[in-house]
């Protein structure tokens, strides 16, 4: 059961169509922009430098606090963090940023109607996201989350990012998708490694095979993205 936000002035679902000023430009770079775009929050964050952090819903207690990590001190050096709102690397993410209480601010990408919440066991993270960042869908309220939805998600949060990060990514993980699309798009994709005996860094380790860079810290990250407060 998909439990259904309490829509309150706060939490008024609008939207911006592809021809509206505050469309973000960086979805043109998609061969298939969504035509509209509904959201909650702040839709100026989208003209703003952002990355995205993505990995495992099944991630380790490490990945977690790699997550935490990443997102605060990507957040402090001026980028917002985008991610998906699912289980694991996605919420630690997000709830990192809310949880500075500071400038910087976090982007939500889902793949179901902004009148439901998915994962159900978020809704407390995504009304925080709604005060204080941005839930944003191409899908219209009252959709379902399907399991080809996600993969249109992942589009779009690779093409808003100048960057993707990877935090344990499975051999079939949905975080290799928003990898490839990042690649493909232009956009830096960072990998952090692991134990080879792993699954959970299987596909991790595929990507840096085929090019991704390896990263450690996130001042590797800083090290090749322009300044976010040059923007």
């Amino acid at each position: 059961m998909h439990t259904p936000f309490s829509l309150t002035a706060d939490f008024r679902i609008q939207v911006v169509t592809l021809d509206c000023p505050q469309y973000p430009k960086r979805l043109l770079d998609l061969s298939d922009p969504p035509q509209r775009l509904f959201y909650v929050g702040d839709i100026g964050l989208l003209a703003q430098p952002m990355l995205a952090i993505v990995g495992a819903r099944k991630a380790s207690f490490a990945g977690m606090r790699l997550a935490q990590y990443f997102s605060s001190t990507l957040g402090l050096a001026g980028y917002h963090i985008i991610s998906g709102m699912a289980y694991g690397i996605d919420g630690a993410a997000h709830q990192s940023i809310l949880d500075l209480n500071a400038a910087p601010k976090t982007i939500a990408v889902c793949g179901n109607g902004l009148d439901r919440t998915y994962p159900p066991e978020h809704r407390e993270l995504a009304a925080r996201i709604a005060m204080n960042g941005l839930l944003l869908s191409e899908y219209p309220p009252g959709t379902s989350p399907k399991g080809f939805h996600f993969p249109r998600r992942n589009r779009i949060i690779a093409a808003l990012s100048l960057g993707v990060v990877v935090i344990e990514a499975a051999q079939k993980s949905g975080s290799l998708i928003t990898a490839y699309l990042a690649s493909a798009l232009g956009r830096e994709v960072f990998v952090l490694p692991g134990s080879i005996s792993s699954p959970l860094f299987e596909g991790s380790h595929q990507l840096i095979q085929e090019g991704a860079k390896l990263v450690r810290h996130a001042q590797d990250v800083l090290e090749e993205l322009p300044n976010a407060y040059l923007h």
